[in-house]
C-alpha cells in the first residue's frame, strides 16, 4: 500500500531523474555547439521541446549554472557561457589522467572472465555499429567501458571518471560510422592487451581513445 509518504518520495525521485535527464541533454547540446554561447535557453519551449514540465529545466538549469556552462542574467534568464578550445581540451585531459590510471589497475587485475565479457561486449558494439543503431551503440560504449572500469576494482576511481564523462558527448560519436568502426577495432586491440597483461599498451590504447575523442569533437566546433 501507497502511503503518502511513500507516493511523495517516488514523485521526488522521478523529478530528480527527469532533472538529470534533461541537464544532460542540455548539456550535451552545449559542449557540441547545437546551443551556440550567448544562446537563451527559455523554460517554456525547453520544457514543450522535451516533453517535460519546467520544474526539471528549472532544476536543470541549475545544475548546469553551477558547473558553470550556463549563467543567469537577470530578467532575462539562462543564457549559455563560451566553451573555450581550451575548456574542451581541460575536460578531455582530466578524463584521460583518470583513465589512464584505472587502465593500469585493469591490466593488472581483470579476470579471464571479465576480458571475454568485453569480448561479448565489443561484439554488440560491432553489430550495433554495422546496423547503424545509434542509441545502441552509445549504449554498447557505455557497457564496455563500465565492465571495464569496474573491473580495475577502483570504484571510487571509476565514479569520478563517470562523473566527468557526463561532458563527452557519446551520441556525436555513435552518429559516425567511421569513429564506430575505429572504436571496436580499438576496443579488440584493447582485449589483446589485456590478455597479455601489457599494462603499457592498455594505457597507450586508452590514451589515444581520448585523444581521438578530443580531436573530433574539437573539428566539430570549428567548423561550426
Amino acid at each position: 500500500m501507497n502511503t503518502p509518504a511513500a507516493t511523495h518520495r517516488k514523485r521526488r525521485v522521478r523529478r530528480e531523474q527527469l532533472s538529470d535527464e534533461v541537464a544532460n541533454r542540455l548539456r550535451v547540446d552545449i559542449v557540441t555547439g547545437a546551443l551556440r554561447p550567448g544562446t537563451f535557453i527559455r523554460l517554456d519551449e525547453t520544457a514543450a521541446a522535451l516533453g517535460v514540465s519546467i520544474t526539471p529545466v528549472r532544476e536543470a538549469l541549475r545544475t548546469l549554472r553551477g558547473e558553470g556552462m550556463v549563467a543567469l542574467e537577470p530578467n532575462r534568464g539562462h543564457v549559455v557561457v563560451p566553451l573555450s578550445r581550451a575548456d574542451v581540451e581541460d575536460i578531455f585531459w582530466l578524463q584521460a589522467t583518470i583513465a589512464k590510471e584505472l587502465a593500469a589497475a585493469a591490466a593488472q587485475r581483470i579476470t579471464d572472465e571479465q576480458i571475454d565479457e568485453l569480448q561479448r561486449l565489443n561484439d554488440e558494439l560491432a553489430d550495433a555499429v554495422a546496423r547503424h543503431a545509434t542509441e545502441e551503440i552509445t549504449a554498447a560504449e557505455f557497457a564496455f567501458h563500465r565492465a571495464f572500469n569496474r573491473s580495475t576494482g577502483r570504484i571510487k576511481l571509476a565514479w569520478f571518471l563517470l562523473h566527468v564523462a557526463r561532458y563527452l558527448p557519446g551520441q556525436l560519436y555513435a552518429g559516425d560510422p567511421r569513429w564506430g568502426a575505429s572504436a571496436v577495432a580499438g576496443h579488440r586491440e584493447l582485449i589483446a592487451a589485456l590478455r597479455g597483461r601489457d599494462v603499457d599498451t592498455v594505457v597507450r590504447l586508452t590514451a589515444d581513445e581520448f585523444a581521438d575523442a578530443a580531436e573530433r569533437l574539437l573539428a566539430r566546433l570549428d567548423h561550426l
